[in-house]
């Protein structure tokens, strides 16, 4: 048995795995698990697993101690394996949960529970190609629900749409009614598939055609900075522009009419980012502006940011608000997160961000001594602000010169192309940035 003994005095002996222990050591939690994930997914399970329980230990983690120390105790048990690896998916550390799932399906010969619990890490990590392939070496054993849907909506989310219309066309309705929204969803991606797969390659870089399909979402522009370098036309770190924001609202209004939606207000939202938006959308458009109010139909509800609305006061009982949209209602952002997308998903984005810092906002400036020092925000009233998005240039950024052509004319076609499916049914979140290569996965 492992002891109470040897669990306080058993220490790691893998190199990488004793730099881990180190940083625990000095009390660092987040350090000694970045060490983990650099050490790779070869390390022995049982000294992975002291490290882990010690690491859950210190952040109060009871289930994920517990769960480690029975792998550490055993680290051929499958049950053992198992339930680390769920601790991990639970405690939201699923990198640190697949070598643990792995090795538990080979010894419980693919039990499809654990197949599940595997495939639910590799999502969780955007590792998509690597879920279908598992799935996919059990395809005979297979449930249809959940485990050929799973194939169905991971083939998608990993680019093999070939793949997911033929295991589609496998997969009878559920008879359990709790999976009909899964079908629905399922459905409506491919839907989405088949109108942007007329407007562009979908291929492997085609970041506007896999934002669509993946949730509904009509990206207006894409950034022109390291296209090469794996960006694909997201943006990283963001100081943003008036000439942007006038663009991004140039491009919703374009899809707007491409479309035939024709709202008769704009909806101004809470925060002063989304209400500075709103009434120089409200201009461009040609619109009242009036203040949201859940249900109003025929209205676009301009958010700068929806991570921004959350913060604000009653944020989050906001955002809830705008998760079942009525008829007409468009919900447009601005900015959106892509590596954490915002728990909404918007029907228009003007433009994909790790980190952005509004026109407005503090943003960085050259200081007097050469150095680099942020600015104050800025205070003007809201709608002088909106004033100067309005008459800002919208003229494209050149970037690097190593991005696609990203055209009002080229812009429009995919718009055309995908007005059957724009905003149909509900547009539902999904984490993964799908099969465009990116720095963040590669």
């Amino acid at each position: 048995m492992f002891s109470r003994r040897n669990r306080r005095t058993a220490r790691p002996t893998s190199p990488a795995l004793r730099t881990a222990w180190e940083t625990l050591d000095a009390g660092d939690v987040p350090g000694a698990l970045r060490q983990v994930r650099a050490a790779g997914e070869d390390q022995p399970l049982d000294e992975v697993a002291l490290v882990v329980g010690r690491a859950a230990g210190s952040a109060g983690f009871g289930d994920l101690a517990d769960a480690s120390a029975a792998l550490a105790a055993a680290p051929e048990d499958p049950r053992a394996l198992y339930d680390f690896g769920y601790a991990c998916v639970e405690r939201g550390v699923p990198d640190l949960a697949i070598p643990a799932l792995r090795a538990a399906l080979r010894l419980s010969g693919g039990a499809l529970p654990v197949l599940r619990e595997l495939v639910s890490a590799y999502e969780d990590e955007g590792r998509h190609r690597e879920a279908v392939a598992e799935l996919a070496r059990h395809e005979d054993r297979l449930a249809n629900w959940p485990d050929r849907y799973l194939l169905v909506f991971n083939a998608v989310l990993g680019g093999d749409l070939e793949l997911a219309r033929r295991q589609r066309a496998l997969l009878p309705d559920p008879e359990d009614e709790r999976w009909r929204p899964a079908r629905e969803r399922q459905d409506r991606m491919l839907a989405r598939a088949a109108d942007a797969g007329r407007a562009g390659p979908l291929d492997a870089v085609d970041l506007r055609g896999w934002q669509y399909v993946l949730g509904g979402t009509v990206l207006g522009t894409l950034s022109p900075y390291g296209y090469d370098a794996g960006m694909n036309g997201r943006y990283a770190w963001l100081q943003d522009t008036p000439d942007q924001c006038l663009r991004g609202l140039l491009r919703l209004r374009d899809l707007l009419a491409a479309t035939g939606v024709r709202p008769r207000s704009v909806s101004l939202l809470p925060d002063r980012d989304s209400r500075v938006l709103g009434l120089a959308a409200a201009e461009v458009l040609g619109l009242p502006a009036e203040p949201f109010a859940p249900g109003r139909a025929d209205t676009v509800v301009v958010a700068y940011d929806l991570d921004g609305l959350a913060a604000h006061d009653g944020g989050p009982e906001l955002v809830g608000e705008l998760f079942a949209r009525a008829p007409g209602q468009v919900l447009h952002a601005h900015a959106c997160c892509w590596t954490d997308p915002p728990a909404v998903t918007p029907d228009s984005a003007a433009l994909l961000h790790q980190s952005v810092v509004a026109p407005w906002g503090p943003q960085l400036r050259p200081s007097a001594d050469g150095g680099v020092e942020r600015g104050p925000a800025d205070d003007r009233p809201e709608a002088e602000i909106a004033a100067g998005i309005t008459a800002a240039d919208p003229s494209p950024d050149p970037g690097d010169g190593d991005g696609p052509a990203d055209d009002d004319a080229r812009f429009a076609a995919f718009a055309t192309a995908v007005r059957g499916t724009w905003l149909r049914g509900e547009r539902a979140r999904v984490r993964s940035a799908g099969p465009v290569p990116s720095s963040r996965f590669a």
